[in-house]
């Protein structure tokens, strides 16, 4: 009996060795065996035959009868697969265990030192390299805010909209006159643009997975970038609230 090289890969996959691959396949051809029988047919080293035979019973794949001479039979298929599964996911609520109570706390701590969830940016060249940074990585969205003040970063920034990816859509609010925004209005990279009379402070959101927050009402006095999810999430729907009331151009 013969099986295509892909099912061996997928039983090798759930932990079968070619030894008990080749001893299982002929007991689903042979039924009841003894162990002899099976090292025969199947080519398994008789010195060997009963360590593969004893693996794949606590595995699930194979159980014997209880009275000597000892035969072999085939667990189904089906039912030794479903065996597997149960097995495995055991060792994965273990390994999830072991992950989340020794390693997760090794790696918080180094983000803690390492890669802080807030940075405080200081002139326009810091902002302008860490918009380029957000912008390049967004993958779906990225949604933009923009007061008065902000106006002249962000005309500087609009060339970095060249660098986006095909698959991001670009929402823009604005504050003040439109006339003063009309570069945005010729953009090919902007979907939509809203604009109102006032905002204070402002901000750019990547996929709501990082934001940079313009704050102030005369100039960008502090511009603040953060992937904090309750921050970033803050953010977002402040957005949404401020979009909802802005008049379409």
């Amino acid at each position: 009996m013969s099986i295509s090289e892909n099912t061996r890969d997928i039983l090798r996959e759930m932990g079968l060795n070619a030894y008990e691959i080749d001893a299982y396949i002929v007991l689903l051809e042979g039924g009841q065996m003894t162990a002899m029988e099976i090292s025969r047919d199947a080519s398994v080293p008789y010195s060997k035959i009963y360590d593969v035979l004893n693996s794949l019973k606590q595995k699930g794949w194979v159980k014997s009868s209880e009275s000597r001479p000892f035969k072999y039979y085939p667990v189904p298929p089906v039912e030794a697969v479903a065996s597997t599964k149960l097995r495995l996911e055991d060792k994965y609520q273990s390994w999830e265990t072991v992950v989340s109570d020794e390693l997760q706390p090794l790696y918080e701590k180094r983000e803690l030192v390492e890669r802080p969830d807030m940075l405080i940016l200081r002139g326009q060249q810091a902002v302008l390299t860490k918009l380029e940074e957000v912008l390049t990585k967004a993958n779906k969205e990225i949604m933009i805010a923009a007061p008065e003040f902000a106006r002249a970063i962000l005309a500087s920034a609009e060339p970095l909209m060249s660098g986006l990816k095909k698959t991001v859509s670009v929402t823009f609010m604005v504050a003040g006159k439109t006339e003063n925004w009309v570069f945005l209005k010729k953009s090919p990279y902007v979907n939509e643009l809203r604009v109102r009379d006032h905002m204070f402070g402002g901000g750019v959101i990547a996929d709501g997975k990082e934001a940079m927050l313009f704050l102030g009402e005369d100039k960008p006095s502090l511009v603040i970038w953060s992937n904090h999810v309750g921050l970033v999430g803050f953010a977002r729907e402040y957005f949404q609230f401020l979009w909802d009331s802005s008049a379409k151009v």
